[in-house]
């Protein structure tokens, strides 16, 4: 079987409920989520928590789902992507 990989990128700053959602969803359309965790933001707002802080949250928070992987990201989506995180995105993911 193959397996089946989507990332889902964000600043998750602070990770919500809503965040935790999407990713359960996801999870039951691929094998794999790669939680990405923007360094840079796309608004201009006031970060809560460094990236690092929002990485070690979200990586306790799914720290006994070996299908979720939290890593962090700069640039662009698609330079990740194409750098191994091959797969699709599950911005916007609906049920």
């Amino acid at each position: 079987m193959n397996e089946t990989i989507a990332v889902y990128p964000g600043s998750f700053d602070p990770p919500t409920l809503g965040h935790d959602d999407i990713i359960r969803r996801s999870l039951k359309l691929v094998n794999r989520l790669i939680v990405a965790v923007a360094r840079t933001s796309t608004q201009s707002k006031q970060n809560l928590f460094d990236v690092d802080e929002r990485v070690e949250l979200l990586r306790a928070l799914y720290a006994g789902d070996e299908e979720i992987e939290v890593v962090a990201f700069s640039g662009l989506l698609v330079d990740f992507a194409a750098a191994g995180a091959r797969g699709s995105s599950s911005e916007g993911c609906a049920p």
